[in-house]
């Protein structure tokens, strides 16, 4: 892996508070920057790893529904209250 240098600049108080934390945890400034950086990264790529398949789910949804293929809303209604009652009975068997 070939390396690079990183220059930027920051107020004096900021890198001495930092350089203290870094040294409280044996830890360079370098090592946490790096590991700042890597962690940065890293969620970049698994947030737009999500947002790819967040989308996808979006089309297909979209494709299904544009083909007609459709659930309406009686029907989730009737769904959802046969749930509620299934649980209702449970619950209510498991009390006694």
């Amino acid at each position: 892996m070939s390396e690079a240098t990183f220059t930027f600049r920051v107020d004096e108080a900021l890198k001495s508070e930092f350089t203290t934390a870094a040294k409280a945890r044996d830890r360079t400034s370098a090592q946490l920057l790096r590991d700042f950086m890597r962690d940065y990264v890293r969620q970049q790529q698994e947030a737009a790893a999500h947002d790819d398949w967040f989308r996808r789910q979006v089309q297909i949804g979209l494709d299904s529904a544009n083909a007609g293929d459709l659930i309406t809303a009686e029907e989730v209604e009737a769904e959802a209250a046969a749930w509620r009652a299934e649980t209702r009975r449970k619950m209510t068997g498991s009390a006694s």
